[in-house]
C-alpha cells in the first residue's frame, strides 16, 4: 500500500510542480555555471548506495561533504541556493527517486556514505531496513539541530511505529516546518 501511495503521490506532484520546476531550472542556469541537477551518492534501504538528485544549490567547486560539515557553507552557495534550501524546493527532483523506488515519502533521511557514525547506529538498530524518506520523524523533530544519537532514536521510533496514519501525521507536520523554514541551519 505504501509503495502504491508513493507512486501515485510522486506522479501527481511531478505534474503539479512541473511549471515551478521549469522556473527553477531556468533560474539555476541563468545565475550559476554548472549543471541544474546535482546527484550525490546516498545510502538507501539495506545500506545500498543510490544516486539522489537535488536542484544544485552549491557551486561546482564545493567539497563533496554534507554541507553541515562545512566551515563556511555560505561561501559555496549559488545565488538561488539559500532560497531553494530554506523553502526545500531543492528537494523536488527527489520525487523521481520516490517514483523509482529508491526512496519513499516518509522514512529516515538518506545520508552520505561517509556518515559512518550515523550509518552504523542505524544498522545496529535495524533502521537500515527502511526506505529513506523525503521527510521523516527526525526531520519534524529538529531537522538540522538533532544529534546523530537523537536522530537514530527518532528513526528507530519510526521503524516501530510506522503506519499509514503515522506517515500521514509526519507529512502534515512537515508542511508547516517547510513553510516556516524551521530548524534549518542554512
Amino acid at each position: 500500500m505504501k509503495r502504491l501511495l508513493d507512486i501515485f503521490l510522486a506522479s501527481f506532484l511531478m505534474i503539479v510542480t512541473a511549471p515551478l520546476t521549469l522556473l527553477i531550472c531556468i533560474g539555476i542556469k541563468l545565475t550559476s555555471p554548472g549543471p541544474i541537477i546535482y546527484c550525490s551518492k546516498r545510502v538507501g534501504k539495506h545500506n545500498v548506495i543510490f544516486q539522489m538528485p537535488k536542484f544544485r544549490t552549491m557551486t561546482p567547486d564545493a567539497p563533496a561533504l554534507a554541507s553541515r560539515h562545512f566551515k563556511e557553507p555560505e561561501n559555496y552557495l549559488t545565488p538561488l541556493g539559500p532560497f531553494l534550501r530554506k523553502t526545500s524546493l531543492d528537494e523536488i527532483p527527489q520525487l523521481w527517486s520516490i517514483l523509482k523506488g529508491d526512496m519513499s515519502f516518509v522514512g529516515p533521511r538518506p545520508v552520505l556514505p561517509e556518515e559512518t557514525d550515523l550509518l552504523s547506529l542505524r544498522t545496529k538498530e535495524g533502521v537500515h531496513r527502511l526506505s529513506p524518506g523525503l521527510t521523516g520523524w527526525a526531520q519534524i523533530n529538529g531537522r538540522d539541530f538533532v544529534s546523530v544519537d537523537r536522530k537514530v532514536t527518532f528513526d528507530k521510533e519510526y521503524l516501530v511505529r510506522q503506519s499509514f496514519f503515522f506517515d500521514l501525521m509526519i507529512i502534515l507536520k512537515t508542511i508547516p516546518k517547510v513553510l516556516f523554514k524551521s530548524d534549518i541551519t542554512h
